[in-house]
């Protein structure tokens, strides 16, 4: 019988992704989180040993962490940590325990914008990118939640709930990529200081924080069903836009726009949302057909089988950002620029996911 999706996509990373090739950066934490994730789903043994010794020569015994920069107080350094508490739990290893510790002296010292949300890097003062929220909320939920910090649970609730807030388009209900809270930045608008273009990945970043929070927030906590209304919001707004292929594309309400193109990164993490949302009861049964072709249309349309039985996932774009040097404007223009990549773990990472999801339904 032949393995799940999830777990033959898992295995072709494993094939290409081996100890000593792993850096502290937020796409390699997140193709193993993933990995773990379906390998749970279905009792596999085989792929935690693989994630264990990808971590391993990173981790030293005092919780440092090889290649990561505290200093730099840079959100995306945190969504690696995610997998430090099952390489915890399983191992019984302190180190992983103290490397979380590590991560989270940076986000108690993290600068905010005054509305209350973290800067994105603090080479980006007085921004909130989408992005962010991800890079940390879900990891921050879930230490707080297991060191009884409840304080912690509603801080990163309450910055999912402000950003949604100032970040949402009142006519499509779709969220802007980035805020500048100090309109400092060409690409922010003089009034709004929102970036100009709805970017689908940020979007799908979005979501999954707050589906991926929601999992550290109490029953009774007094902000949850407030992110459950935003997941069923921007759930909604999201389907609207969804290609009659089942993917979403590039620039979220461009279409055929020239040069826009269906993206694999944004449809898994839609897909995998809106069955991980309706798994738990935030969304309808309604969410599970458009979720399904949404992984119908990236396999028909990216998946590709090589002659070693491994697999290769297409048609992911490599980076968008805003600002730096060369400098990014947020135009249309520039989201379409960025390279495509095949295998790029932001694609495959939340494919996996979302494979993960749909077969879960089944068991």
């Amino acid at each position: 019988m032949e393995a799940p999706l999830s777990l033959r996509m898992a295995k072709s990373v494993e094939g290409r992704y081996r100890p000593g090739m792993m850096a502290w950066h937020y796409e390699h934490g997140l193709v193993l989180y993933a990995s773990l994730a379906a390998a749970d789903i279905h009792g596999d043994e085989t792929v935690y040993p693989w994630v264990y010794s990808m971590y391993d020569r990173l981790i030293g015994k005092d919780g440092s962490i090889a290649t990561y920069r505290e200093g730099e107080y840079n959100l995306d350094q945190i969504n690696a940590g995610k997998t430090l508490f099952t390489l915890a739990d399983r191992s019984g290893e302190e180190r992983f325990l103290l490397a979380a510790d590590r991560l989270h002296r940076q986000i108690e010292s993290q600068p905010r914008c005054k509305c209350g949300v973290f800067w994105h890097k603090e080479i980006y003062p007085w921004q909130i990118w989408l992005d962010g929220l991800y890079m940390e909320g879900p990891f921050s939920a879930q230490y707080s939640s297991r060191h009884g910090d409840m304080a912690g649970v509603d801080d990163i609730a309450g910055q999912i709930i402000t950003s949604y807030s100032l970040m949402r388009d009142k006519e499509t209900g779709l969220l802007y990529h980035a805020y500048d809270e100090s309109r400092g930045m060409k690409w922010s608008d003089d009034e709004t200081g929102l970036s100009p273009h709805f970017w689908s990945r940020s979007i799908g970043w979005f979501l999954m924080a707050a589906v991926d929070v929601l999992d550290s927030v109490p029953l009774s906590h007094p902000r949850r069903d407030a992110l459950i209304a935003i997941v069923k919001e921007l759930s909604a707004s999201v389907l609207r836009v969804q290609d009659e292929s089942g993917m979403w594309w590039q620039v979220t309400d461009e279409g055929t726009r020239g040069g826009n193109y269906l993206e694999t990164s944004a449809s898994s993490m839609f897909a995998y949302s809106f069955l991980k949302a309706v798994r738990l009861g935030y969304l309808d049964e309604s969410f599970v057909a458009p979720a399904e072709k949404a992984i119908d249309g990236i396999t028909e349309k990216y998946l590709k089988e090589d002659e070693h039985g491994f697999l290769h996932l297409g048609g992911t774009c490599s980076v968008a950002g805003l600002g730096g040097n060369p400098y990014r404007d947020g135009s249309y223009r520039y989201y379409i620029s960025e390279a495509i990549r095949v295998d790029d773990f932001k694609g495959v990472g939340p494919f996996i996911l979302a494979l993960g999801e749909r077969e879960r339904r089944s068991l």
